[in-house]
């Protein structure tokens, strides 16, 4: 059974950093894409980043471009988001879900109607 588990979540402050990890388990990355997603209180869920596992091709929201950066590691069956120059308004619950390998995903993107399997979520708060 696929199951993704987030950690890394917490309190920063503006200009800081974090790292998000998305741990899998019931399946091998290579057949899936995973992506980050995250929901604001009296918001929608909306994509962050997202990877296809087999050839590592990324999206990235314009929200994020330059700030964030996912990777993945096969060998652990881990996705990872690094939020570099974190801003208040990147406050949010943040999420990993997963999806059938998308070669196209840098082009279709990060829709969260296209992923499911979604983990608990880890809060990520960024105030001074």
């Amino acid at each position: 059974q696929l199951q993704l588990v987030e950690s890394g979540g917490g309190l920063v402050q503006p200009g800081g950093s974090l790292r998000l990890s998305c741990a899998a388990s019931g399946f091998t990355l290579d057949s899936y894409a995973i992506g980050w997603f995250r929901q604001a209180p009296g918001k929608e869920r909306e994509g962050v980043s997202c990877i296809n596992n087999s050839d590592g091709s990324a999206y990235y929201a314009d929200s994020v471009k330059g700030r964030f950066t996912i990777s993945r590691d096969n060998a652990k069956i881990t996705v990872y988001l690094q939020m570099n120059s974190l801003r208040p308004e990147d406050t949010a619950v943040y999420y990993c879900g997963a999806r059938a390998r998308d070669p196209l995903i840098r082009l279709r993107g990060c829709s969260p109607g296209r992923f499911g399997s979604w983990g608990q979520g880890t809060q990520v708060t960024v105030s001074s």
